[in-house]
């Protein structure tokens, strides 16, 4: 599938513009776009990277990497996905970085998510649901998702996120409500962020192949 993830990265590419300050993700696609956009590194202001890995990655190729803060609002982020169905709602958080990845996506005018065709879906939840939590809830958090959802959440034991918590996957789900169940997760005291983007889905969806898929 790299080849897929690599023409999908390749067309985000034509989503940049001179003098953009681009919304960067984290990710196997991602880096691929990132080596892309390493072309753009004198016609763009810099980029707001979801992760230390996606910052290390963006400083090899000589693109400044921009704080958010004082970026403003972006009109461009770009990032994969785990999960994407037939509305562009998508389950990230496979690389422990969806609090970060969410923010940049909220603060961003247009989503391009970019993925191989493996990652789509009719019903999201096969792939089990990140839940960023604090760690002192986490077997609180586990105990409500348990009762909420029927879902098994699992501690992904020895992972730590770029903001110090927690991953809980949540397994055995059929996502048939993406925006009832994030705002429903998202009440749980000690939940982060869930990995459910719905209530901010993807605009576009690029999926990877001969030639790339614009949905």
């Amino acid at each position: 599938m790299s080849e897929a993830k690599k023409l999908a990265a390749e067309k985000a590419i034509e989503y940049v513009e001179d003098g953009m300050i681009v919304g960067v993700g984290t990710g196997s696609t991602v880096a691929y776009f990132i080596d892309a956009l390493a072309a753009w590194k004198d016609r763009i202001q810099g980029a707001v990277s979801s992760s230390e890995q996606s910052t290390a990655r963006l400083k090899s190729h000589g693109i400044e990497v921009i704080d958010l803060n004082a970026a403003g609002p972006l009109s461009l982020y770009v990032d994969g996905a785990d999960e994407c169905d037939p509305r562009k709602h998508l389950i990230k958080g496979g690389g422990a970085a969806l609090t970060r990845e969410k923010i940049i996506a909220e603060a961003s005018e247009r989503f391009i998510c970019i993925i191989d065709p493996s990652k789509q879906v009719d019903v999201l939840g096969k792939f089990p649901l990140p839940v960023e939590v604090i760690p002192m809830a986490r077997s609180l958090v586990a105990r409500e998702i348990l009762e909420l959802t029927g879902g098994q959440p699992v501690w992904r034991d020895g992972v730590v996120t770029d903001n110090g918590n927690v991953i809980l996957d949540v397994h055995n789900l059929a996502i048939t409500d993406p925006k009832a169940m994030e705002l429903a997760l998202n009440q749980i005291p000690g939940v982060v962020a869930v990995g459910l983007f719905a209530r901010r889905p993807a605009d576009v969806v690029i999926v990877g192949g001969q030639p790339p898929q614009v949905l």
